[in-house]
């Protein structure tokens, strides 16, 4: 399993595909295939099988993994595209690690 800077939630923009420079919210990471799913990006026509007898198949949009590599995280402070560092901060006695803005230095 591999760590990952980008966490569920996060907002994050495309840097490559068809929905390049487009912006979406983190739904679920897989981090075992390094891998991301954005909510109404990368999607898909999916046609699905009835479940039941008597019901009709449908065409389903659904929103496919992107990897990692190719997303930035947005700063919610100075709203760019940016990477995310980390630091230390001390609170009472103990230290906690928090994801920092590269730009402009805001905890994420």
């Amino acid at each position: 399993m591999i760590k990952t800077r980008i966490k569920k939630g996060d907002n994050v923009i495309l840097l490559i595909g068809k929905d390049k420079k487009k912006n979406g919210k983190v739904l679920k990471v897989l981090s075992a295939n390094n891998k991301i799913i954005i909510d109404g990006l990368n999607t898909v026509k999916k046609h699905q099988r009835p479940k039941n007898q008597g019901e009709k198949g449908q065409v389903v949009t659904v929103s496919r993994p992107v990897n990692i590599s190719n997303v930035k995280l947005i700063c919610p402070s100075c709203k760019k595209a940016t990477g995310v560092a980390y630091k230390f901060e001390t609170k009472g006695e103990k230290t906690v690690k928090v994801r920092v803005c590269k730009k402009c230095g805001a905890t994420l």
